[in-house]
């Protein structure tokens, strides 16, 4: 039994049948272990000739199946593995399959903002929506606009108020949010909302295909304040050190940085590690590495909140409410996320045994 406790099973009486790819498999037994299920059995491995191979071990025949695969690096093939794992149980003939994807990759291919590119955003969501998918379960997509490319019920969660209440514990003086660019101004905003502080904004364009960013002005007053930089995502901390460097001229006197999706592809760490930042906060959507790992990266699990949704899915409650009482919930999340990962850390230690093999072997 869990914090919140999960409720009497239901389709047909069925209980939660939880399964995961290769992508994240952390972040799945922390799921299994809030909602008090095991994980289901399934093989998800790579052939010689890098064929994806899936094969479920258990029935599944009516039962109502979640299946959790952010996909993060390596993008393309936690991609197959969604969309195979989706065809097999479909064909295992699954009463109800919910694609359950914390981390959405291609979120920032979603319009058309130069001649002749691809909108991948939609075509990833047709994809998941053609290899049967019944609905989807996703984490802070880039933007809210994604929900629509889909034909199917999609849940879109955030982090925004386990972030917020990470900093409100810190009890920050002075505290100024900064949304990174004017996109992500309205999320940014709300976020400053919850910790009833001001909101700067930084105006920037993006030179190119690059992840190099051009800065262009630091709109609001941020002098000796600590500032909170907050974004949906970090991939190589280009935009974000160059948000620091702004915020420096400016004479902030501390920053931080929080993100939900802690990409954090290369050179990302190394620069955190020259950099100014006295913390970056992510969540643990996508495995962080242990050589990627140093004491300024705090990492927040979503495990609760995303195993709550999934509760609320599977007994037919709403996922709205899940936020209305937001912030006493939030505050157990934070506690059961500290009382797990000193147990999690010690099942994810390198040497220990993994209850999920690597990625060439079977899934269990």
């Amino acid at each position: 039994m869990t914090a919140f406790g999960v409720g009497e099973p239901g389709r047909a009486g069925e209980q939660i049948s939880l399964y995961t790819g290769n992508a994240n498999p952390a972040l799945a037994r922390k799921i299994a272990r809030y909602l008090g299920v095991p994980l289901g059995r399934c093989e998800v491995f790579e052939f010689a000739n890098e064929d994806i191979f899936v094969k479920i071990l258990d029935n599944v025949r009516e039962r109502d199946v979640f299946l959790i695969q952010p996909t993060c690096s390596p993008v393309q093939k936690s991609i197959m593995e969604l969309l195979i794992m989706i065809d097999a149980f479909k064909r295992a003939s699954a009463g109800r399959i919910t694609a359950v994807v914390p981390y959405y990759a291609y979120g920032r291919s979603d319009k058309k903002d130069q001649p002749r590119v691809p909108i991948t955003a939609r075509l990833i969501a047709d994809m998941i929506s053609v290899a049967g998918a019944d609905r989807v379960l996703a984490l802070d997509l880039h933007q809210g606009q994604i929900q629509g490319f889909f034909n199917i019920p999609v849940d879109e969660l955030t982090a925004i108020h386990l972030l917020s209440n990470y900093f409100i514990k810190k009890q920050i003086q002075d505290m100024v949010v900064v949304s990174p660019d004017l996109g992500y101004a309205k999320r940014a905003r709300a976020f400053a909302e919850l910790l009833d502080a001001p909101l700067a904004i930084v105006e920037k364009r993006r030179v190119g295909n690059s992840d190099r960013a051009e800065l262009l002005n630091v709109i609001g007053e941020v002098r000796g304040r600590r500032a909170i930089v907050v974004d949906d995502e970090i991939v190589t901390g280009g935009t974000l050190m160059e948000t620091v460097r702004a915020l420096q001229r400016e004479g902030v006197a501390e920053i931080f940085a929080c993100a939900t999706h802690g990409v954090l592809s290369d050179p990302a760490v190394d620069r955190f590690r020259e950099s100014a930042l006295e913390e970056i906060v992510i969540t643990d959507t996508v495995p962080l590495p242990p050589a990627k790992q140093f004491r300024r990266i705090k990492v927040l699990s979503v495990a609760p909140l995303i195993g709550e949704a999934i509760s609320r899915i599977h007994h037919g409650e709403s996922v709205g409410a899940l936020f209305s009482s937001e912030m006493q919930l939030v505050q157990e999340m934070l506690l059961w996320d500290e009382e797990g990962a000193q147990d999690e850390d010690e099942r994810s230690r390198p040497g220990r045994e993994r209850d999920i093999p690597a990625p060439a072997s079977p899934v269990a």
